[in-house]
């Protein structure tokens, strides 16, 4: 296998977002996706980049991608890298791609002082909670994640 990991860039975010469908197809979330290439190319390229992504491509097609973004540890004093998705298009599951994003994500993480490096998993996800328990990753499971989005978010922001 000739994997390579890069940097995404301006010119991938077509690939970026049918990359993010196929996650959420894979989810069965689909309906969740409002995400658009013109979103994607402000958040990620434009003045503020608020997330960055990594690329794999196995004899220069893309087969999956990794979309990290830092935070920051109070107890540690050091930022962390937070893996938002993690997604290998189907047909080359198992053959070592998730892994060696991980791999890669972790030297980012190394390389830039983080002391932790951190994802959430869907809870039916029983191959992928299999595959991160294999890393040595443990689950995090005194901790209950709340989300506000949509109208709930602008409420509490006054509007």
């Amino acid at each position: 296998m000739t994997l390579h990991i890069r940097p995404g860039e301006l010119q991938d975010v077509p690939l970026i977002a049918e990359l993010i469908r196929g996650l959420a197809r894979y989810e069965k979330l689909e309906q969740e996706v409002v995400m658009t290439e013109e979103k994607l190319t402000a958040t990620l390229f434009g003045e503020r980049r608020y997330a960055e992504t990594l690329i794999a491509e196995e004899g220069g097609e893309p087969v999956g991608f990794a979309l990290f973004f830092h935070n920051f540890s109070t107890f540690l004093a050091q930022p962390g890298i937070y893996l938002e998705d993690l997604f290998v298009v189907p047909e080359q599951r198992g053959r070592g791609v998730g892994r060696a994003l991980l791999e890669r994500l972790a030297q980012v993480a190394v390389d830039r002082g983080c002391g932790r490096l951190e994802w959430a998993v869907l809870d039916w996800n029983v191959d992928a909670i299999k595959f991160y328990e294999r890393l040595g990753a443990k689950p995090n499971s005194e901790w209950t994640v709340y989300r506000l989005t949509g109208r709930p978010l602008r409420a509490l922001a006054g509007q």
